[in-house]
């Protein structure tokens, strides 16, 4: 029996370009035909984890956070807008769009791991927000989602009132900051290498292929 190349991905729900990165590595291990080979787990990072409640209108975020002008926040709007179609995921940004609190989800993500429902949920919750123009901080949205994938919503919603699971959530996200993690997608190979941001289809595909040899290499006497 072969063993698994785990595959950690640090990743946030609103991070489009995080969405991108796990379209592109999910596009090169099809294409390598390794699917049974390889294990993924999300691991929580929240972009930004002061976001109040009601969230602050995206234009405005963008502006504040990294100095970007409007003509910059236009063509990285489209940069993602064609990268997504590439992948066959919809970004659809409009007037208004609002950053979300995405701690809430992060909750969620480590209930919906246990029934390996995980990544289903990543994209079900990524969807919501990119594509749906919906709030992914509000509960309402969170239970759809879990529906959407077939988890018990009531039983995961319980969820985001415990305080235990609160706290081991926030540190998991301390966790891998304190590796240096500070972007993301950062996407780490059975906890020894790692790759940052939306690596191309190519790339992942070496990366992967090189990993899996080195694995599965017989072992010399």
């Amino acid at each position: 029996m072969k063993e698994k190349l785990k595959i950690d991905i640090v990743s946030d729900v609103v991070c489009p370009w995080c969405t991108i990165g796990y379209k592109r590595l999910e596009k090169a291990i099809k294409e390598l035909g390794v699917e049974d080979q390889v294990e993924i787990e999300w691991q929580p990072f929240e972009l930004n984890p002061n976001m109040p409640a009601e969230g602050q209108d995206l234009h405005e975020h963008i502006a504040e956070k990294y100095g970007s002008t409007d003509e910059q926040q236009n063509e990285s709007k489209q940069r993602m807008v064609e990268a997504g179609e590439e992948l066959g995921f919809t970004f659809d940004y409009f007037d208004g769009m609002r950053m979300s609190n995405t701690f809430e989800a992060h909750i969620l993500l480590e209930y919906a791991k246990y029934f390996g429902k995980q990544t289903e949920l990543k994209m079900t919750l990524t969807k919501a927000f990119f594509t749906d123009h919906k709030d992914v901080s509000k509960r309402d949205v969170l239970k759809q989602a879990l529906l959407d994938v077939g988890l018990d919503a009531e039983e995961g919603l319980s969820k985001l009132d415990n305080e235990d699971i609160r706290s081991e959530v926030k540190t998991k996200e301390g966790y891998w900051q304190q590796l240096g993690v500070n972007s993301v997608p950062t996407v780490v190979f059975n906890r020894k290498s790692a790759v940052t941001g939306a690596q191309p289809v190519d790339t992942f595909k070496q990366v992967l292929t090189e990993l899996l040899q080195a694995q599965n290499a017989p072992v010399s006497e």
